[in-house]
């Protein structure tokens, strides 16, 4: 069962970020348990005109390059001081799509939940703090800066925002467990500073 009391952490980034997915609307927040996702939240960068990227008649209807999304490759921090216990990197950053739903990206998606854990978090970082394990997923080939078995600081840089995995668009997964192995963990409540934020919500850490 999920601890009673939440994980307290640290915005894992700077700057203006949109709340998706957020278990203070729903649990499980995305609509499922697998993988200790029950407590799980995204986060979308934005620019200064709260937008991901320009959205365009082309955008309903065909992929997108990740490099047009303002967020592709903002830095990443470590929300908990703590030991990195996996840093998985390599994943390639494939297409965003924000249109219709994409029968090339569906069946993708199906691939992905074969391979289980890696192919859904794409490239990911797992940070074991004290009796929580806090996963940070989707980040950019190539960007992961910490290796396992090292001790991390609340602040600093583990890797970018990337679009590797089970994401439509360049974005944040992040999710506390009782374990490291996702696979058997269960989801851990989230706290952050002023509370957990609801799904629209604009936070600027």
């Amino acid at each position: 069962m999920p601890a009673a009391t939440p994980a307290d952490l640290e915005y894992p980034f700077t700057g203006p970020w949109l709340v998706q997915n957020s278990p203070a609307n729903r649990i499980p927040s995305h609509g499922t348990r697998l993988f200790a996702t029950s407590h799980a939240i995204d986060f979308t960068p934005l620019d200064r005109n709260g937008r991901s990227a320009p959205v365009t008649l082309a955008s309903l209807f065909r992929p997108e390059p990740p490099e047009q999304f303002v967020g592709f490759g903002r830095a990443v921090t470590a929300p908990a001081s703590g030991i990195v216990l996996a840093a998985h990197d390599g994943e390639p950053d494939h297409a965003a799509f924000r249109g219709f739903p994409s029968i090339r990206y569906a069946a993708s998606q199906a691939r992905r939940v074969r391979e289980g854990w890696p192919g859904l978090a794409g490239n990911h970082v797992i940070i074991g703090s004290g009796a929580v394990f806090i996963a940070l997923c989707h980040l950019q080939c190539g960007s992961v800066c910490v290796r396992p078995g090292k001790p991390v600081e609340c602040g600093e840089m583990v890797g970018r925002c990337g679009n590797s995995g089970n994401s439509t668009e360049p974005h944040l997964h992040v999710q506390a467990m009782d374990s490291a192995d996702p696979a058997r963990a269960s989801g851990v409540p989230l706290s952050f500073p002023g509370g957990l934020p609801r799904n629209g919500t604009i936070v600027h850490a």
